[in-house]
């Protein structure tokens, strides 16, 4: 999965950018409460432990986006 995609996806449950941090961008989730690290590289590939950190961080799961 692309980082534009993986975007897509977490916006459609609600997530949201804040700001740009130092090196990366910087979301919400709603549903945890947590601030989490995206990347600027829209069209790279996530790596599987990244999506994982995202995806927890999120309050999501792969199955559920």
């Amino acid at each position: 999965m692309k980082y534009s995609e993986l975007e897509k996806r977490l916006k459609s449950k609600g997530c949201y950018f804040i700001r740009n941090g130092k090196r990366h961008p910087i979301w919400f989730s709603p549903i945890t409460g947590k601030r989490f690290t995206m990347s600027h590289h829209k069209s790279q590939e996530v790596k599987k432990g990244t999506l994982n950190s995202i995806l927890k961080a999120a309050g999501t799961s792969l199955e559920k986006l």
